[in-house]
């Protein structure tokens, strides 16, 4: 078996859940406080890549970013990026396909705080980022950590939206979901098994510690 896809696959997963850490988590929290009309569109766009097919997600993607016309090409010409047929693509695709499942978790649990968290900590001159790294993030362990796990685990399985934006390059976007396809194409039942069996085992491994460690931890007070 060429392991190569699996690689890429799990480059994809970390470099992605690494990005949507720095990038969801200030998010959520903003989404987190009073909610405003404002909030609650940008909450439903981002949570549109639940419900609208990875093909729809990967074909617009695709139109925005070809380097024959409009964002894309002004892309190439000014920075010399293409985003269609390459790895940065298939990062960029990954972000937008997966940010629910890094916002919705963390959103919900910075909810769940009490407002007194944050007043104590606004009483002892502690300002609002520091608030947030130094008292809040500390007592939604357990969310983030599953809101991590859940990202990389769902990207490792992406299929159509990298298909679409990324194509079947081996060895720049051929990941291991797509090594699947192809050797279901080709009939090559034994090499798909593999493949399928690697994501399966990666996948379940990651999903089943978080539960037991969400279940089995020791839990303290909020401080």
């Amino acid at each position: 078996m060429d392991l190569q896809p699996i690689w890429l696959s799990l480059k994809l997963a970390g470099v992605t859940t690494l990005l949507l850490l720095v990038i969801g988590l200030p998010l959520a929290w903003w989404l987190a406080k009073k909610q405003s009309v404002i909030r609650l569109m940008i909450e439903a766009l981002l949570t549109m890549p639940l419900v609208l097919p990875p093909s729809v997600l990967g074909f617009y993607l695709l139109l925005a970013f070809s380097p024959q016309g409009g964002l894309g090409k002004w892309l190439h010409e000014v920075f010399n990026l293409q985003f269609v047929f390459s790895f940065t693509g298939l990062v960029l695709a990954s972000v937008i396909y997966s940010i629910p499942f890094m916002v919705s978790p963390v959103k919900s649990a910075f909810q769940q705080l009490p407002p007194s968290l944050s007043q104590a900590s606004y009483t002892l001159g502690k300002t609002p980022w520091q608030t947030f790294w130094r008292v809040l993030l500390p007592n939604i362990k357990p969310s983030l950590l599953t809101a991590t796990v859940l990202t990389f685990a769902h990207t490792l399985g992406e299929f159509g939206v990298v298909l679409m934006i990324g194509g079947n390059i081996p060895g720049v976007t051929r990941v291991a979901s797509i090594a699947v396809y192809n050797a279901v194409e080709q009939q090559d039942y034994a090499s798909a098994n593999n493949y399928a069996l690697v994501l399966f085992a990666i996948t379940f491994v990651l999903v089943a510690g978080v539960f037991v460690y969400n279940k089995y931890q020791v839990k303290s007070p909020l401080v």
